[in-house]
């Protein structure tokens, strides 16, 4: 408890059991820490996930063995492969008897060593608090992630004595970066007629940094699906979702003929990419606090270990100092007006009997403001709110991104509203994902917290329904059962509401935004129609269909064809 409250956690996400009913019982004593009790471990890790994305704090599970593990590990995956900081407590069986098929008894270091940056088991009180400030310092440093300690039942029931209870202070430092190779960025950079700016969620704390920097070089800026909060929507440089055909017509257009670009917290991942269809610039500039990622997937001219804000507090003063500073008032005005013909294109009538996207997503912008966090899922919704949602402030745009699991949202929302209790938390996501995890929301009315979660329902697992659909004109197990909603939000104590179609949202919306502290959560049922499809899933679909061969397209095309005439 002593080494918890050191670190700054205030929350802890889990199910008690016989294996950690100990360290509840301490936790009681805090008064710092709440141990938030979940309906299941994956919500735990979610609202884990929620916490450390839009905090300066941790998220901190404290599981069973065994069986909490294996229910967390999708949230635990996530934090791996996203690098979010995460803290996993688990108990463990007792080590001192020397009997074998113990109650929950397993090799839980080989279970998690693929998803985790350490595993600790601990085998003495000596080990317990210098132990919990090492994993902390693993889980923030680099790249952050997820850190698993295992406190097996006997250190929790047993006394023992320490040498000292120390106080935690922080051991790591940021990489020391190559100045040289910042002015040879710089100078590319300056140099360059058409410089573009990628930035991704290792960018979050920049923000201020890729600001000066595109204003000084001119240069559009795009980001990362993870990354997209990481540069303010509002800014006229800003593009939008992506650089390449997944892209939306504004970062086409800016970047089409981009011949230096400098990314800055990205991996130029599957997601980011649009399916690796983007071609970069033989002058990439890459700066990302993970050594590893360099020269995976594109080849960069400069690449650079650092921290971004560090690194580009460097750049920006020697671009000051070179007096670069370029006229980007044709490219802000070509961005405008790409944008604005964008929206335009999902606002083409009022649907009677669906609620249109392009709608939705203009009346949930005018109802919320600036310090609102959105989160999302994985599915349809998530490209949707991708291209159609703008986001102005880092951090305030939460998604699971290269682990991409369903059922994130709902819990995630809790863990933000938790951490930011003053702020406004919104949750869009798809009825597959809600079906997931959608009773976490009692969890939400436990404590009282006025979330909102608005369900993209429309009866279908809809990505993959249409993916079917398109090529092979039928739908296999991606058709979801007939849903009572209302009978959930019952349920759980959730105040419920429908959207039905276009003419609906603006008075509904109203009254679902009207009360600021109903302390209870909200869900909303919107009768979506998902038929006009994102530039994200054309984009992707383009590109995989291209790399096929002339005789597999040509077997996928007469398929679809006979399937389509025949069927």
């Amino acid at each position: 408890m002593y080494a918890l409250e050191q670190i700054g956690v205030r929350y802890t996400f889990g199910i008690p059991g016989v294996h950690n009913i100990e360290l509840y019982d301490e936790l009681n004593n805090s008064k710092q820490i709440e141990p938030i009790l979940v309906t299941h471990e994956g919500g735990a890790a979610f609202m884990a996930l929620g916490a450390s994305c839009t905090s300066n704090s941790i998220g901190t599970l404290m599981i069973v063995p065994a069986a909490g593990t294996t229910h967390a590990m999708s949230g635990i995956g996530e934090a791996f492969l996203d690098g979010i900081p995460m803290l996993i407590i688990s108990g463990g069986t007792r080590l001192d008897t020397g009997k074998s098929y113990q109650l929950h008894q397993l090799d839980q270091g080989n279970l998690v060593r693929e998803i985790t940056k350490a595993y600790f088991k601990i085998t003495s009180h000596e080990e317990l608090i210098p132990t919990i400030y090492k994993a902390y310092d693993i889980a923030i440093s680099g790249e952050p992630g997820p850190v698993f300690i295992e406190i097996p039942t006997e250190i929790q029931m047993f006394k023992g004595e320490v040498k000292q209870i120390q106080p935690y202070t922080k051991s790591y430092q940021n990489p020391v970066f190559d100045e040289q190779k910042i002015v040879a960025a710089a100078g590319l950079l300056a140099k360059a007629k058409n410089p573009g700016i990628y930035v991704g969620w290792g960018a979050a704390g920049a923000s201020e940094e890729i600001i000066r920097i595109a204003e000084l070089l001119g240069a559009p800026v795009c980001t990362t699906l993870q990354g997209k909060a990481s540069f303010p929507a509002s800014h006229p440089l800003h593009t939008g979702f992506g650089f390449g055909p997944n892209s939306v017509p504004a970062s086409q257009a800016a970047f089409q003929n981009c011949d230096a670009m400098l990314a800055v917290g990205v991996r130029f991942s599957e997601i980011g990419t649009g399916s690796y269809g983007v071609k970069v610039p033989e002058n990439l500039i890459h700066i990302d606090i993970n050594g590893q990622v360099f020269d995976k997937n594109y080849p960069s001219k400069i690449s650079l270990v650092a921290d971004a804000k560090e690194a580009l507090v460097s750049l920006a003063k020697i671009l000051e100092n070179s007096k670069t500073q370029k006229d980007s008032s044709r490219l802000k005005a070509r961005i405008l007006k790409d944008k604005e013909a964008y929206a335009k294109e999902w606002k083409k009538g009022f649907h009677k009997e669906k609620v249109s996207p392009g709608y939705f997503f203009e009346s949930l912008e005018k109802h919320t403001d600036s310090d609102t966090f959105f989160v999302v899922d994985d599915g349809w919704h998530t490209y949707l709110a991708a291209e159609l949602l703008p986001v102005n402030k880092s951090r305030h745009f939460v998604s699971p991104t290269d682990f991409n699991c369903m059922g994130f949202c709902v819990p995630a929302v809790i863990g933000a509203k938790l951490y930011n209790p003053d702020h406004r938390v919104v949750g869009i996501v798809g009825d597959g994902g809600f079906l997931m995890t959608g009773l976490e929301s009692l969890t939400a009315s436990t404590h009282e917290l006025d979330v909102i979660y608005f369900v993209f329902h429309d009866g279908e697992l809809g990505q993959i329904s249409q993916f079917q659909k398109i090529p092979l004109k039928r739908k296999v197990a991606t058709i979801i059962g007939q849903v009572n909603f209302k009978g959930i939000a019952d349920a759980v104590g959730a105040e419920y509401f429908h959207i039905k179609n276009d003419g609906e949202i603006e008075p509904v919306m109203d009254q679902v935004f009207k009360n600021g502290s109903r302390k209870r959560p909200v869900i909303v049922d919107v009768n979506i129609d998902y038929s006009k499809k994102t530039y994200m899933t054309k984009g992707v679909v383009k590109v995989n269909l291209a790399r096929f061969s002339q005789s597999e397209k040509l077997r996928f095309l007469v398929r679809a064809a006979k399937r389509h005439l025949l069927d």
